[in-house]
């Protein structure tokens, strides 16, 4: 339990938690000598001091108490205060409780002192004239008023070296944070160059700062440089193996048109089309969606095309929820975006009659929302609905129809490229099968 509330605690940034490591033990030593080492020694130093102007004051007393009368007894204060620098009042209207500041640690002591070891000591006032002592004594001729000077009794107040310690805390937080943000800048750096990797984009990146550091950039680079040679190589690779093969098919194609028109000419042709679609449908997956690189896109416009060309194709689709302000442009590549919500929005009509597209935005994502009324996919084989060339025997077959399974595959690679995700739910308002697709802003 101890545990999980620190983690709560603790900053989630890894600078934030550095500079906790760094500080705190730094700020942690500071109070400890300030409150510690520096208490116990101005109070021990304050002590002894105060016990050795004792014996002064308990002689003046004495000779105050011993004179015949209250004339008689001033003179002999003043006369035995001067050369030690005690300053008598008889009588004297002093002080009638104790005072000092609130942070005066080594007047605690004083007073404390004063008060345990001198006789007929009425009050202590170290507020009432700054830097010196007022005392207030009960004589045989009266109240006894007693000054001298703050620095006879107690060492100076720590307020120059707690200022010290101050500036150097400041000194040495400023120098940590100009440490801390050479040392991170280069991680912060290399996190974005790798989600911005993760999207599609190529964002530029220069090894930098600790040894460690530069060794993870540069293998990060490497990374990125040979997985680009492979997408390359394969785009290559793909764009051949499609023009040699959609060659045999475009002769097959035209070999039937020679054929006369019937039934075996119309079943061979329905073929070589449901060919055709997979081979777009293989290739669209190895490929890859989103070549093209990002673009500043209307979510909600974006969503209203693809409403429109389903109601143009003859489905039941309509604008769910949308949001109550305008979202404005998003970072996106629209055309993959787009193509991935035909899909999803085409697997909605075919196995409903009535679907829903919704557009919720936060400042973190967007969530593109698919709804319909079909029978839907039981949630245990929601993963493998995911996967591709998944071939569902469930009622709800995405499937169905001349697709090869691949569509929810595609889907869910065009939210990866985003740095989002591909969710399948139950849609709490038709019934059937919700699917969000999700994408980082």
């Amino acid at each position: 339990m101890k545990v999980q509330w620190l983690r709560r605690t603790m900053p989630r940034s890894l600078y934030g938690r550095a500079a906790v490591a760094l500080l705190l033990p730094v700020v942690t030593l500071q109070l400890v000598f300030a409150f510690g080492f520096i208490q116990r020694h101005f109070a021990d130093v304050t002590d002894q001091m105060t016990r050795n102007i004792l014996i002064e004051v308990g002689v003046l007393v004495t000779q105050v108490n011993a004179a015949p009368d209250a004339f008689a007894a001033a003179e002999a204060g003043e006369a035995y205060g001067r050369p030690i620098g005690i300053d008598t009042f008889l009588p004297a209207a002093g002080p009638v409780e104790d005072a000092r500041a609130l942070f005066d640690l080594s007047g605690r002591a004083v007073i404390a002192t004063l008060n345990a070891e001198l006789p007929g000591l009425v009050a202590v006032d170290l507020l009432a004239d700054e830097g010196r002592v007022s005392l207030l004594m009960d004589t045989a001729h009266g109240p006894l008023g007693l000054s001298f000077d703050r620095s006879r009794v107690s060492a100076t107040n720590p307020g120059g070296l707690l200022a010290l310690m101050i500036a150097a805390s400041v000194i040495m937080t400023i120098v940590a944070y100009v440490f801390l943000s050479n040392q991170l800048g280069p991680i912060r750096k290399m996190a974005q160059a790798a989600e911005a990797f993760g999207r599609g984009q190529h964002v530029p990146y220069r090894p930098a700062g600790a040894t460690e550091l530069r060794q993870a950039g540069s293998a990060f680079l490497e990374m990125r440089n040979r997985v680009e040679r492979y997408i390359e190589q394969r785009t290559l690779m793909l764009s051949g193996v499609s023009h040699d093969i959609r060659t045999p098919l475009t002769r097959m194609r035209l070999g039937l048109s020679m054929l006369p028109e019937g039934g075996e000419r119309d079943a061979l042709e329905r073929d070589v089309t449901d060919m055709e679609n997979m081979l777009d449908a293989f290739l669209s997956f190895a490929r890859g969606e989103g070549a093209a690189p990002p673009e500043p896109t209307d979510p909600e416009a974006l969503t209203m095309r693809v409403i429109d060309k389903a109601r143009r194709a003859g489905g039941d689709v309509s604008a769910g929820e949308m949001p109550a302000d305008p979202v404005g442009d998003i970072d996106m590549r629209a055309l993959a975006v787009e193509r991935a919500l035909d899909t999803l929005v085409s697997n909605a009509v075919r196995h409903g009659s009535r679907v829903l597209v919704s557009l919720a935005a936060t400042q973190r994502v967007l969530r593109f929302t698919v709804e319909d009324d079909g029978p839907g996919i039981p949630p245990a084989d929601r993963d493998e609905a995911l996967r591709p060339f998944t071939r569902l025997d469930a009622a709800r077959n995405q499937n169905d129809g001349p697709g090869v399974g691949l569509g929810l595959a595609i889907a869910t690679d065009i939210a990866r490229q985003h740095g989002g995700t591909l969710r399948l739910g139950s849609s709490t308002r038709l019934g059937g099968l919700a699917v969000d697709l999700v994408i980082a802003r």
